[in-house]
């Protein structure tokens, strides 16, 4: 009984039997959501996913802004924008009455606002041109992550927008987006931070006791340790940003909640590799410890094949075969001469075992023009031709059936690997987006990735 066609098909496209599918549409078009956060590992597609998700929510009809913190810039030449800035730009090219737009974090430019909204004019500028806050601004460890969180904040306290889509920030950890808030208070709120600014809040004489007797110990010491003048910009710093301490940290708990609230939905984004969903689940779990409200799991770059009925292992198989022939692959040869009954034993060849005719006509023998004939028919250069290209052929077939083997075998990788995510959590819902042969650079593209988001399921590539 000859397989169904259909079962075989749907065996040989990559799913996810035990997964329930992540329908996007109704997330997008619910006006209850009000942010939407991509996040995952490096280099999975959470630039792309998160324009494609503005795009299509835009198109069906809401306001939406991305907010992107990726260094490369793709997402602008996507949409059709010479750059992104810290300002929200237009999109041009959306077909609804909808409107997407558009921005890419200034990491320093957005702690310039903080500082600016939260101290007078004449503190905000001792901070702007301190050396210590020039540093910190621009590389210390979690700034981006925290800068991020401060300008999704800013944008919902605008109310400007339906839907705020982030793009988080590339990191080792997809934690550290979770954790930068904290981290970044931590440090405010450290040893060395309350001990530089004790002398400022202890005041008058007191103050300067303390000041002349402990400070001036400890900022020998570390004065050689740091070096002078760095120590004297950290004390500076310290001493105009006090009164503005307080505001990051109950930023960064408000920040901190409203990712928690219902109207934020979080996207983990990953491929179909084990370190990305090594990532994946553990990013899932600890999302469900904070109790940050996951939504699914968008599986990225998923091979597929309009050929699966023909296993690896075959194609191999006949891929050997083409290009190192069998006994069981050749023709017929003399195999009716080795049958033959009347050549046993004989070393006369078939020609030579013949009888002459009976009319006295001489047999004809291997001087013949007939036998002549054939001889040269089978050394023609239109045979060797024919050879060639026969074998030109087989050579190419059999390369093609081999880029079959390794097609196939990274797809039985790939299910292999989700299926150990989907067992270890099958309460996640997941969408798969196919791998693409190229990268996307412009709205139809981007397009083209919402459409394959919203199906529900891989498209044979």
């Amino acid at each position: 009984m000859s397989p169904d066609p259909a079962k075989a098909q749907d065996a040989a496209r990559p799913h996810l039997s035990a997964a329930r599918v992540l329908d996007i549409d109704p997330l997008l078009d619910d006006p209850k959501t009000r942010i939407v956060v991509c996040c995952g590992s490096g280099g999975v597609g959470k630039t792309t996913t998160a324009a494609a998700l503005g795009l299509r929510a835009a198109e069906r009809g809401r306001k939406v802004v991305v907010l992107t913190i990726d260094p490369a810039r793709r997402l602008a030449q996507s949409m059709g924008i010479d750059s992104l800035d810290n300002v929200p730009r237009r999109v041009k090219g959306t077909e609804s009455d909808g409107e997407l737009h558009a921005m890419m974090l200034d990491m320093k430019r957005t702690f310039d606002e903080v500082v600016e909204a939260h101290a007078d004019p004449e503190r905000a500028a001792a901070i702007l041109a301190n050396p210590f806050y020039q540093s910190l601004s621009a590389g210390f460890a979690g700034t981006q992550e925290y800068m991020a969180m401060e300008k999704l904040g800013q944008l919902r306290a605008r109310d400007e927008w339906d839907l705020i889509v982030v793009d988080t920030p590339p990191s080792r950890s997809a934690l550290d987006f979770l954790d930068a808030p904290k981290r970044l208070g931590s440090f405010l709120d450290g040893r060395l931070i309350r001990l530089l600014t004790a002398p400022a809040k202890l005041g008058g004489r007191a103050g300067m006791a303390f000041l002349n007797v402990g400070m001036s110990m400890m900022t020998g010491t570390l004065g050689k340790l740091l070096g002078g003048q760095l120590l004297k910009d950290v004390q500076t710093f310290v001493a105009a940003m006090d009164t503005t301490f307080g505001g990051f940290r109950t930023r960064a708990d408000a920040t901190y909640k409203l990712l928690q609230a219902p109207g934020t939905a979080f996207l983990v984004v990953a491929a179909p590799e084990r370190d990305a969903l090594r990532e994946a689940a553990y990013f899932v779990e600890r999302l469900a410890a904070e109790d940050m409200p996951l939504v699914g799991l968008v599986l990225n770059r998923v091979h597929g094949s309009g050929a699966g009925r023909l296993s690896a292992e075959r194609a191999l198989a006949a891929a050997e075969n083409l290009e190192e022939p069998r006994i069981v692959d050749q023709g017929g040869g003399k195999a009716g001469l080795r049958n033959s009954p009347d050549t046993y034993g004989s070393s006369e060849s078939p020609a030579s075992a013949t009888p002459a005719p009976d009319d006295g006509s001489p047999a004809s023998n291997d001087d013949s023009p007939a036998v002549e004939s054939d001889s040269s028919d089978d050394s023609s250069p239109d045979a060797d031709t024919n050879a060639d290209a026969e074998r030109s052929v087989d050579q190419l077939t059999a390369g093609l059936l081999r880029l079959h083997a390794e097609r196939m075998q990274l797809l039985s990788r790939e299910q292999r690997t989700r299926d150990r995510f989907t067992a270890r959590h099958p309460e996640v819902a997941v969408v798969e987006v196919p791998a693409l042969p190229g990268d996307v650079h412009d709205l139809t593209g981007l397009r083209d990735i919402g459409d394959r988001l919203a199906a529900g399921r891989t498209e044979l590539s």
